[in-house]
């Protein structure tokens, strides 16, 4: 049976620390090792447990007297029954500490309107130039008749007289910490601190209604499948008078008919055959920014590239441009004529006889083609 640390230890206070000394030790191991903030760590999480232990005997004076005279044999030799992983961490703050912090902050993220997102289609080359593009969005607006209060004008809203305003009521109660107090929010008012007792006309108190938006949305250059633009205070009203969401615009790219991205670079597949290949030849290929042509050596391999600096995307924060990679993929030819065929068993030496090659295949085939 693995032996008890001591409580002072494992709180890491002294044996004469003061009651808010206990209470700011156990919030920092509390803060640093709660499961909610440490998911499938074992080791924080059985940290935690051996504080919320020694904190439950130590904050209570006649437990701790207790302790401090028999120690560990005080509180029963399994310790007391105390594990509060399961509890929010937020409610850690709320019951341990009194302050009300968790209850605040979820009261004013009920009020916050919802997030929205909006799925834009753009063209390849509208991702190359950057573009401005109009979109219609249907949301929850804030009601123009009531302002977002929810409240028929002129009559207004009333503190509510459970929590007088606040949104929150607190009560004291007793646990393995003695005297704690628990902050929830308000059942009158459903933690707006408001009561409406004429509701608006036009939006019936929810102080929202469902509208249609006409945005300018900028698209940056350089954006790819994926990009997200984030349009602040556009996304749904917040409730009575809440702070609004906002909106997530995600853009979708359309494949170019030949280009290809990979990050910042430009992939074009060229298709050569195998005269222009082994010859070299000069050929018009297609870039972002219109046709340019490029000088293919004679002896050119199959898979061989050629990098054209500079004719990439540009980086969407505005740095340096990709490169522009061109693939050559020679293409055999498949239906030939009885002459070509026997061209190129000529030119190939394939004559079923072994035979000393004096000159590469790329050779004897220009100088065949050169006697035509």
């Amino acid at each position: 049976m693995a032996v008890k640390r001591d409580y002072y230890e494992v709180l890491g206070v002294g044996r004469q620390a003061s009651p808010d000394d206990l209470k700011r030790a156990f919030r920092k191991i509390a803060m640093d090792s709660h499961p909610d903030r440490n998911p499938d760590d074992a080791v924080a999480a059985a940290r935690f447990k051996e504080a919320s232990e020694a904190y439950a005997v130590l904050s209570d004076p006649e437990r701790r007297r207790s302790y401090d005279l028999f120690g560990h044999s005080a509180v029963g030799a399994g310790g007391p029954a105390v594990d509060f992983s399961d509890m929010p961490f937020a409610d850690i703050f709320d019951t341990f500490f009194g302050g009300g912090f968790g209850a605040r902050s979820r009261r004013q993220a009920s009020n916050r309107g919802d997030d929205l997102r909006y799925d834009l289609t753009i063209s390849f080359e509208e991702s190359f130039i950057g573009v401005e593009k109009a979109i219609e969005v249907s949301k929850l607006a804030m009601c123009d008749r009531c302002a977002g209060s929810g409240a028929e004008p002129g009559t207004g809203q009333e503190t509510c007289p459970g929590c007088g305003g606040s949104g929150a009521v607190r009560r004291q109660v007793q646990s393995f910490f003695g005297q704690v107090v628990t902050t929830s929010a308000c059942p009158t008012c459903g933690g707006a601190g408001r009561i409406l007792r004429h509701p608006c006309a036009e939006c019936r108190g929810q102080g929202r209604l469902n509208r249609g938006k006409r945005l300018a949305v900028r698209i940056p250059a350089g954006v790819d499948t994926g990009s997200q633009i984030r349009l602040s205070g556009e996304g749904e009203a917040g409730v009575r008078g809440g702070p609004p969401g906002d909106l997530y615009v995600v853009i979708r790219v359309k494949p170019h008919g030949q280009l290809a991205r990979h990050e910042q670079d430009i992939v074009y597949e060229l298709r050569v055959n195998i005269v222009q290949a082994a010859l070299g030849d000069r050929i018009e290929i297609p870039t972002i920014e219109g046709p340019v042509e490029i000088a293919i050596p004679a002896g050119t391999q199959n898979g061989q590239s050629f990098r054209l600096a500079g004719r990439g995307m540009p980086d969407v924060r505005g740095g340096r441009r990709g490169d522009q990679f061109v693939v050559v993929q020679v293409v055999v030819p498949k239906d030939l004529t009885p002459e070509q065929k026997a061209l190129l068993r000529k030119v190939g030496g394939l004559t079923g006889k072994p035979e000393k090659v004096a000159k590469g295949f790329f050779d004897r085939l220009r100088d065949a083609i050169s006697l035509d």
